[in-house]
Formats: structure tokens, sequence, C-alpha cells
């Protein structure tokens, strides 16, 4: 039979475990956005780039596929440039224009195709995305293979005047 200070002595024990063997604490990944998927965000200027990735159909070339949302709520921003490193050719080929605190989403238009020895599924290519704005957003983004995920991806047909 527990006498009461055992009773007592088991209590605070308790107590004190509970939060240790709980696992209670803060900065865990718990406490993280987390994204279940393959593309990558970018959440440091006011124009969002989200689950950002190349939809590849073959190598060599491939669609840039993206949400962007807007975060001014009086501005709209304009996609004006996207640029790949030496070797990847890029090309806006659809104007995109994202209204005040509006979330756009790439993946439908065919807007910007990406082409080069590099952009392969597998693979990462950097990208730098460019806003009437002033921003400049540079993502490491993944490429994947066109497959029943991305089907509905429009591909990007870029105009016979592409710059690399």
């Amino acid at each position: 039979m527990l006498t009461p200070a055992r009773r007592r002595l088991a209590a605070l024990a308790m107590v004190l475990l509970v939060p240790v063997l709980g696992a209670c604490g803060f900065g865990y990944q718990t406490d993280q956005v987390y994204q279940p998927g393959v593309g990558v965000n970018d959440r440091s200027g006011t124009v969002d780039v989200l689950g950002a990735v190349v939809v590849s159909s073959s190598d060599g070339s491939g669609t840039f596929v993206a949400s962007l949302v807007n975060k001014d709520v009086k501005n709209p921003a304009t996609l004006t440039a996207v640029t790949g490193p030496t070797g990847v050719t890029t090309q806006v080929v659809k104007k995109v224009t994202v209204a005040p605190d509006t979330l756009l989403n790439l993946a439908s238009m065919g807007a910007v195709s990406v082409k080069g020895p590099a952009v392969r599924a597998g693979g990462f290519v950097r990208l730098t995305l460019e806003f009437d704005t002033g921003q400049k957003t540079q993502i490491n983004v993944p490429i994947v293979e066109r497959n029943a995920e991305f089907s509905g991806v429009a591909p990007a047909i870029p105009s016979s005047s592409a710059k690399p």
C-alpha cells in the first residue's frame, strides 16, 4: 500500500515525465510548413512561387509550372522574364499577370518554355523569375517527367525568336 508521501512523489514524477516523454517543445518539424509534393516554394517576395517544377516530355525541353500568389492587395504583378544558367534557353511565351491578392496557376497556360541539354527528368535547373515590380526570385526547380500527375500541363510552344 502506498503512503501519502509516495503518492505525492509518484504524482510529481508523472507531472515531470509527461512533457519529456510526450516530446513537447518548440521548433520541431511539426511546427514547420510542410509541402507533400515534388515542387519547390519561395515565399521571399511580394509574389510567392509555389509548387514550381519543369515538366519535361522529352530530354532537352520542358514547361515551367508553378502557382504564383500576388500578396500585394493593390497592384498587379507581371512576369517579365525567366532566365536560366548558361546553356538553358527560356522564353515567356504568354503574358502572365497576377492580379492583386490572387493566385494564378501556370499549369494550364503553357506560359514558359525551358530548353537545353540540362533539361532532363530527375535533374534540377536554377531559374530566375523577374517581375515588373522589381522582384527577382531565384529558385532551384526540379525537372519531372510528364506522367499521369502532370498530364494536364499545357506545353509551352516558344516562338522562333527565342533567346538564350
